[in-house]
Parts: structure tokens; C-alpha cells; sequence
């Protein structure tokens, strides 16, 4: 439902992003750039966090810089398992996106298989 989705969102976002900087202990100086998901995605969950990002960049004057969604997703794993390191085969599923990626190195992905 993508219309909940956006106001879980909008709901969500301040909450979320406070929370992540306790836990990670740090604070907005520690911060280099905003990088919020530009797609591919629910498109109104994308405009709450892209709304959100570039106001954020403005507020506290860091860059903002763009991020493929899906190459967001494959990222994320290297906080979780710091030992993983390319080239591997990933399968990728967020939301109603399903994809076999070759994640040939840290930038570079060949999307071998994706749902149609």
C-alpha cells in the first residue's frame, strides 16, 4: 500500500534519524553528506525522504549526494558483515523489487536478473 507506506514515512523519518545518530554515538558535525535513495522505489516514500534530506542539507550545511536504492540495499551489508567484500552474487528483495546482482566491486553492480 503505497500511500501507507509514505505516511509511515513521514511519520517515521525525524524518529528514525535522531534514534541512528544516539546509536551511533555521534553527532551532525561527525556527519560528511546527506545521501538520501533518488529510486528506484515507492515513489512517495522516496519524495518523503528526499524532501526531508535536502532540508536537513540546507539546515546543517553538508552536500547533498544521491544514492541508488537498490545499490543502498547491497551497501548496507558491509556495516553487517564487515569480512564481505566484492565480487559476489547478491539477491536483492525490497518491497515489490526482486534482482541477482554481480556485485562486481564496492561501485560496481551488473544486474544479472530482476522481476518483470
Amino acid at each position: 500500500m503505497p500511500e501507507i507506506a509514505s505516511r509511515n514515512h513521514i511519520e517515521a523519518i525525524s524518529r528514525v534519524t535522531k534514534k541512528a545518530l544516539e546509536e551511533a554515538k555521534i553527532t551532525w558535525d561527525d556527519i560528511d553528506a546527506i545521501t538520501p535513495t533518488y529510486g528506484p522505489g515507492l515513489v512517495g516514500a522516496l519524495l518523503v525522504g528526499l524532501s526531508y534530506a535536502k532540508a536537513l542539507s540546507f539546515a546543517i550545511n553538508k552536500p547533498l549526494v544521491g544514492v541508488n536504492h537498490i545499490q543502498g540495499h547491497i551497501a548496507a551489508n558491509y556495516i553487517t558483515y564487515k569480512d564481505l567484500k566484492p565480487p559476489f552474487i547478491c539477491v536483492m528483495m525490497s518491497g515489490g523489487n526482486t534482482q541477482i546482482v554481480h556485485v562486481k566491486d564496492y561501485t560496481e553492480f551488473e544486474v544479472l536478473r530482476k522481476n518483470a
